[in-house]
């Protein structure tokens, strides 16, 4: 019976993609979570005795990918996986999601990329990624058919693949003038040459801290790191900032939008989570008060059930 109920779902899905003129094009990683839930988070050379493991599909940009699927969005991805089980199944998990995997390469030299994570019981976490494949996705992998786009599409990306295939593929992109949206995690310092390029970046408080040396940590500093990040030529920020919302920052509009509280069981998927809903508001003509609105809402649902993919809610949840 669930068979049958996920197979409906994914026609309805897909009968919602035909309204769309717009693509989603997410390009980044899969991984699969090996996630062990513990009282606490082991300080170095801790072991910790106890807990509950669970092994799931995630990656920034799966995770991305699959939450802007069940979102209604128009989602294709492309990623690089291992010619093993692990790769096999995450495409055939995208797949089922109604995700367009076309482009997808699959990497005969190195294994699919694996991430360890440990949540603690008030679902904070620290995560460690062996990248594998991720690791060799460069433009050369990328079919020059993916750019052939509508103007309106729209590409999300993430940094763990290389940032040079992500350079490569914001320049292709925004020089063809479709919007390109970057999730700059894990935090690593960027370019001008890619800043400049982007139509909306996504830092949170370390990832803004370490782009701009501003540390983040209240409406103030996150005002000063976005300003920064617009003189080196991002069009739009947002940064996230937690349990505290999301400060954006435009042409137009300086404003901290809230979260609705809730009590957060793994906040692993949040950010991702996020971005994915940002971006499928943004693609149907939201702006982006209203696309953080909708993604604070995803995210919050998201960080009260456990695990990355499956946290992610379906269209029908967001009110």
């Amino acid at each position: 019976m669930a068979g049958i109920l996920n197979f409906v779902d994914y026609i309805n899905r897909k009968i919602i993609y035909c309204t769309f003129m717009s693509r989603i094009i997410v390009i980044g990683s899969s991984n699969t979570d090996m996630v062990i839930k513990s009282k606490k988070l082991p300080a170095p050379g801790e072991t910790i005795l106890g807990g509950t493991f669970l092994m799931n599909p995630g990656g920034k940009g799966a995770n991305q990918a699959v939450a802007a699927a069940r979102l209604n969005g128009n989602v294709t991805f492309v990623t690089k996986t291992g010619n093993d089980m692990f790769g096999s199944e995450a495409i055939h998990l995208f797949d089922s999601e109604g995700i367009d995997t076309g482009y997808s390469i699959k990497d005969m030299n190195n294994p699919s990329g694996v991430a360890l994570i440990n949540v603690d019981e008030n679902g904070e976490n620290c995560i460690v990624v062996a990248p594998g494949s991720n690791g060799t996705l460069s433009e050369h992998d990328i079919k020059e058919e993916v750019f052939v786009t509508d103007k309106t599409d729209m590409f999300l990306m993430q940094l763990e693949i290389p940032v040079e295939t992500v350079e490569f593929v914001a320049k292709k992109a925004s020089s063809g003038g479709n919007k390109v949206i970057l999730n700059p995690a894990p935090a690593q310092k960027l370019s001008e040459d890619l800043l400049s390029c982007l139509y909306l970046i996504t830092p949170n408080e370390t990832e803004a801290e370490i782009l701009t040396e501003i540390k983040v940590y209240d409406l103030s500093t996150a005002e000063k790191a976005a300003t920064e990040l617009r003189k080196k030529g991002v069009q739009n920020v947002v940064i996230t900032l937690g349990a505290s919302g999301a400060y954006m920052l435009t042409g137009t509009t300086s404003k901290l939008i809230p979260v609705v509280p809730v009590k957060a069981v793994d906040t692993t998927a949040a950010g991702d989570v996020f971005n994915g809903a940002l971006t499928v508001a943004i693609s149907e003509g939201k702006n982006i008060e209203e696309a953080v609105i909708f993604a604070n809402k995803a995210a919050g649902i998201s960080v009260t059930r456990m695990g990355a993919q499956a946290s992610a809610p379906y269209r029908k949840e967001i009110f």
